[in-house]
């Protein structure tokens, strides 16, 4: 199978977090699974926890789900807290498109009665917030508590110099610890980044043996078991009927002459 893995990270910009992503996905995906990597590389890539800047970046995420349905890869994965351009990039494919946010937070309800998050500044935790209401699990979370990083691009230095990741695990596991206080059942930690330095110093569990939930593990193992599921369904796995439908036969061609080659699995009347 093949999964287009989106992050929303310039790759220059976050060449050690890059690195080390990389090497998560090699680690955990299964033997048969090829996972491309791609980050942003038109406008942006290193702030998106501003909306206008986040707007910006999410136009480039849109354009690849259109590639990548075009190259025929299996799932989509959007690897970014925000979860942005979900709904839009669910009703562009016709596979599986899966978010980092919403799968972490439905495998979590899966894990214990209820969830908490650690975030990674104040700026971003309301965002976040919206989205756990969004899909429909606010009743589930326990508690949030966040970090203090307030330029998201210095966590990268935490791949590489030592006493930037100790003050960063230090700052997320003192977050955690409150999150248990408040009798959370498990933690998730928003943010890729975080979740990747975790996974790379090998940490999953707090204290009174309290889950840690690396969402990158999550999201990849669970795009495996959909396309898979998919595949069993002869690709019906996928719902067009009403929220993610894109434009009918009948209307694309009209659509495309004002909005440009768009909706790729989409078949108009005329030739393309």
């Amino acid at each position: 199978m093949k999964i287009w893995y989106q992050s929303m990270s310039r790759q220059k910009a976050w060449s050690a977090y890059s690195e080390a992503l990389r090497r998560i996905l090699d680690r955990i995906r299964d033997p048969d699974t090829e996972i491309e990597v791609h980050g942003i590389t038109k406008i942006g890539g290193v702030a998106d926890q501003f909306h206008y800047l986040d707007y910006l970046e999410t136009g480039e995420v849109l354009e690849n789900v259109q590639t990548a349905v075009k190259r025929g890869f299996d799932a989509f994965l959007i690897g970014n807290i925000g979860d942005p351009g979900i709904k839009a990039a669910r009703e562009i494919a016709d596979m599986p498109v899966l978010g980092l946010c919403e799968t972490a937070l439905h495998t979590a309800c899966m894990m214990g009665r209820n969830f908490s998050l650690v975030t990674i500044n104040e700026k971003f935790t309301p965002r976040i917030i919206d989205n756990v209401e969004r899909y429909g699990v606010i009743g589930k979370m326990a508690a949030v508590n966040r970090m203090k990083i307030d330029r998201i691009l210095n966590l990268d230095a935490g791949f590489e110099n030592k006493a930037a990741r100790k003050n960063i695990i230090g700052q997320f596991m003192k977050a955690a610890e409150a999150n248990v206080e408040a009798g959370a059942e498990v933690i998730i930690p928003a943010g890729g980044v975080v979740m990747a330095l975790l996974a790379e110093a090998g940490v999953h569990q707090a204290s009174r043996e309290t889950p840690i939930l690396n969402g990158i593990t999550a999201l990849v193992k669970t795009a495996e078991a959909v396309v898979k599921m998919n595949r069993i369904m002869d690709g019906a796995w996928v719902s067009k009927r009403l929220y993610y439908a894109p434009p009918t036969t009948d209307q694309i061609d009209e659509i495309r002459r004002h909005y440009g080659d768009i909706y790729p699995t989409v078949r108009g009347k005329r030739k393309r």
